[in-house]
């Protein structure tokens, strides 16, 4: 519907390309809507014991829709008669309409023939502005349903995740840059900016962070598909007992579906230690599963273990957070100390253990964010409380990372670069256990350094008639150009030593004599090397003016 404008002038495109902006958040919200209330009706139409009217369908995806931006529904429906609060947001469920409003955000940015792009802030504002008007439009018609929204909620969270989303997508939009800091910042910060390794040290912590974090929910998934196997026939019997007929089924199932996530981060805070509650009055940990649970009948809580003390199979669940651990080692020493790397280029320990213990932070930080969005309440009084406490879950994060990590990212550092220190004490261990070589066979050697070649060799070399071998050999009126290529003119008619002294320590170095001289054939006279290859030693010595050739003599 958003994909192509009319064409506008840059004048009178200002305020259309705003009301297009707009328009893109309102139609991102109105497809959220849709998608879930065409769900929820299409399970009314299959269901054949529906004892509501569409209405009551329309209002329950509205409600659905509104708990997955985070927003705390009031139940009026319940058997004691007493409003029941439901705070458990379906984190797959929330995927749905924080994409769509990502994905307003960061099309108004996209540039178009004949529409002119609109400022950040600009199309921020105007998304976020017509996502929330949809959502208000749906809390006012969802008041009178079954699932009444509680209205402090629309402002936190609803509508922070609805601006997270789409200052997430503005950015995507302009390239996810990393720009500088405000003008308030202090002056370290802004020249820690400023440098290459500081960027790169801080794109390490976020990739090591987000590394962490996704093997903690991966850990915790593999916890719940395994318990989930060990108690398959209580599961099955679970499902088969909360839905009779196929619509039923398929409402449990996809329930379940949308449901997963959340069971993954219970399952990261059980194997990180401080793991869930179950109401008020139960708490389940590898150490033990305590007090008397408050549990409605659904096929993922037959994943529970059994309640007593741990047992070992449950003190296994610790191999999650090592795993985050051994995680968050191996991504920072793989920008510390890649393979191969030297000892000069790779980070100190300093850097690393600090980019470790940064990593841990932040794997810590959405540890928590991710148990405070994965719990919340089902009822009142048992059911209260009811999922991981995020506080708890993030701090144990932390600890395990920052305990397994720092060390294994210093350890693994030390491992990778113990290659050059290992190599210098082969080579003084074979330089100790080598044989002397006789004395007799010892002569010492003059070492020269290699002269530089002559500018006007250079130029010579370049498009000139003479060419470097018949320059080289003309000083002033002598004329060299009969001498041989390969001979070597002599030393006291060139007024210049043949070779320069070496250094005391060099000159006094004995070495091995060659076994055998090398004979060098005689050049042929009609062979022209290249110009621009003069490799010739007898070049580079006749190109200094102090080194030329003999006058006149061959």
């Amino acid at each position: 519907m958003t994909g192509s404008s009319p064409s506008l002038s840059a004048e009178q495109g200002r305020p259309a390309v705003l009301a297009f902006a707009l328009l893109r958040g309102a139609v991102a919200a109105g497809l959220g809507v849709g998608s879930i209330a065409v769900l929820v009706l299409a399970l009314w139409i299959s269901s054949p014991a529906s004892d509501s009217s569409p209405g009551g369908a329309l209002h329950a995806a509205a409600g659905l829709w509104l708990l997955a931006h985070g927003a705390e529904l009031i139940r009026a429906d319940t058997l004691s008669g007493v409003p029941a609060p439901v705070g458990l947001v379906p984190l797959l469920l929330a995927v749905v309409p924080v994409w769509l409003v990502h994905r307003a955000a960061r099309d108004v940015l996209v540039p178009e023939e004949g529409r002119p792009v609109p400022s950040a802030a600009g199309a921020f504002a105007m998304v976020v502005t017509g996502y929330l008007l949809v959502g208000a439009a749906v809390a006012y018609y969802g008041r009178g349903g079954p699932l009444s929204v509680h209205l402090p909620s629309l402002l936190f969270p609803a509508a922070l995740v609805v601006a997270g989303a789409a200052a997430a997508g503005v950015w995507t939009a302009a390239g996810r840059p990393v720009g500088p800091p405000p003008s308030w910042a202090p002056v370290s910060l802004h020249e820690a900016l400023a440098r290459g390794r500081f960027r790169e040290q801080a794109g390490t912590v976020c990739r090591t962070a987000a590394a962490g974090v996704s093997v903690l929910l991966g850990g915790g998934a593999l916890l719940v598909a395994v318990a989930l196997m060990w108690h398959a026939h209580p599961a099955q019997e679970s499902f088969v007992r909360l839905a009779g007929d196929w619509a039923g089924r398929v409402s449990v199932f996809l329930l379940a579906l949308v449901l997963v996530p959340n069971a993954a981060v219970w399952g990261a805070a059980y194997g990180l230690g401080p793991g869930f509650a179950l109401g008020t009055a139960s708490t389940v940990t590898p150490l033990a599963f305590s007090g008397r649970p408050a549990l409605p009948g659904f096929p993922l809580l037959a994943a529970l273990p059994a309640e007593g003390p741990g047992t070992v199979l449950n003190w296994s669940a610790v191999a999650v957070p090592v795993a985050a651990g051994a995680t968050v080692a191996w991504f920072t020493v793989r920008r510390a100390a890649p393979p191969g790397a030297a000892r000069e280029d790779a980070w100190s320990p300093r850097e690393t253990a600090l980019a470790a213990a940064l990593a841990a932070v932040g794997c810590g930080a959405g540890a928590a964010v991710l148990a405070a969005a994965a719990g919340g309440p089902l009822g009142t009084r048992a059911l209260a409380e009811f999922g991981p406490v995020w506080w708890l879950t993030g701090a144990a994060a932390l600890a395990w990372t920052a305990l397994l990590g720092v060390p294994g990212a210093l350890l693994l550092r030390a491992w990778r670069l113990r290659e050059p220190g290992a190599s210098t004490d082969e080579e003084g261990e074979a330089a100790g256990n080598a044989e002397p070589v006789p004395a007799s066979v010892l002569v010492p050697v003059s070492v020269s350094a290699p002269a530089p070649v002559h500018e006007a060799t250079s130029r010579a070399s370049y498009g000139s008639d003479r060419r470097w071998w018949l320059w080289s050999g003309r000083r002033g009126g002598g004329d060299a150009a009969g001498a041989a290529p390969g001979s070597e003119p002599d030393a006291a008619s060139a007024g210049a030593p043949a070779s320069r002294p070496a250094p005391a320590a060099a000159a006094s170095t004995p070495v091995a004599p060659p076994a055998a001289r090398l004979s060098v054939p005689d050049r042929d006279e009609s062979f022209e090397p290249y110009d621009f290859l003069p490799t010739d030693p007898w070049h580079e010595r006749t190109a200094r003016p102090e080194g030329a050739g003999p006058s006149g003599n061959s």
